[in-house]
């Protein structure tokens, strides 16, 4: 599979990575977190990195864990810029800190296939690097996800960029899809970042292998004739054969592109993360 590679900006740069971490900066602070996908060694020494970093993940468990101070007085909430959108950023007990750099390729992507008045649709939308992108273009933008507390982290990032009027739709990103196709509801834009697992409120088991055809076949029946669609997966259980397949089936007559969407880092290490869709 071919590797579409994000950029780094000056609000972000991937460091280094290797030894199952990776060393970033936002802004002026840098952080060292835990990445699976870093299972080769890096460049700079374990000391280099210390040296350089504000701010440690230790994990606690596969879920959660806390953050080690590595230099006293540095602020634990704090902003970044992508071009005109602002992103708050603070510490969380599940290693993310309110944006995913990674997806820089696609704000791009949104940035230039979107238009003025589109209806556009993000779902399992988390702090809203997409919807505010989409926005700031002036598509008429709908922000779909079932955390309360991450739809108000996606409004204060919204008011922190002078931006308005994003729909906030606080739900089960699924079962609104469902009830937008029954409505006969059309959007020019669609972006998914579903979670490779998870446990719904009901205790209800989610695997992106299984719920990905229902997402893809719900997507169709939402997208406009002339509309595009991303689709972000990170689960190893589904195979770049199987997603072509779905995805072909629901979108016969549609451009189809899947990559490794991947970042270099400055010390020229290649994370990867995830299988990229792209439908338009």
């Amino acid at each position: 599979m071919k590797r579409i590679f994000s950029g780094q900006w000056s609000g972000y740069e991937l460091i280094d990575a290797g030894n199952n971490k990776k060393l970033e900066r936002w802004g002026n602070i840098i952080t060292i977190r835990p990445e699976r996908n870093a299972y080769f060694s890096p460049i700079l020494t374990n000391q280099e990195w210390k040296q350089k970093a504000h701010f440690e993940f230790v994990e606690e468990s596969t879920q959660t864990g806390s953050w080690k101070t590595l230099k006293q007085g540095t602020p634990k909430e704090w902003q970044i810029n992508y071009k005109a959108c602002v992103f708050n950023l603070r510490l969380t007990k599940f290693k993310h800190i309110g944006i995913f750099p990674e997806q820089q390729t696609n704000w791009d992507f949104i940035k230039n296939h979107i238009h003025k008045e589109d209806k556009f649709l993000n779902l399992f939308a988390y702090t809203g690097g997409a919807s505010l992108i989409a926005n700031s273009a002036g598509a008429d933008v709908f922000h779909c996800d079932s955390v309360k507390q991450i739809i108000s982290w996606s409004k204060e990032n919204m008011e922190s960029s002078n931006q308005a009027n994003i729909h906030w739709v606080l739900d089960d990103a699924l079962k609104f899809a469902k009830r937008e196709a029954k409505r006969g509801k059309l959007y020019h834009g669609i972006v998914m970042d579903p979670p490779a697992f998870g446990i719904g409120a009901k205790k209800e088991r989610w695997k992106i292998e299984n719920k990905f055809p229902e997402l893809v076949q719900l997507a169709s029946q939402l997208l406009e004739k002339t509309g595009f669609l991303i689709i972000n997966t990170y689960s190893p259980k589904l195979k770049e054969e199987e997603i072509q397949d779905t995805v072909k089936e629901s979108f016969p007559s549609k451009r189809i592109e899947i990559n490794k969407l991947s970042l270099k880092s400055t010390t020229g290490k290649t994370l990867e993360y995830g299988e990229l869709t792209r439908v338009y």
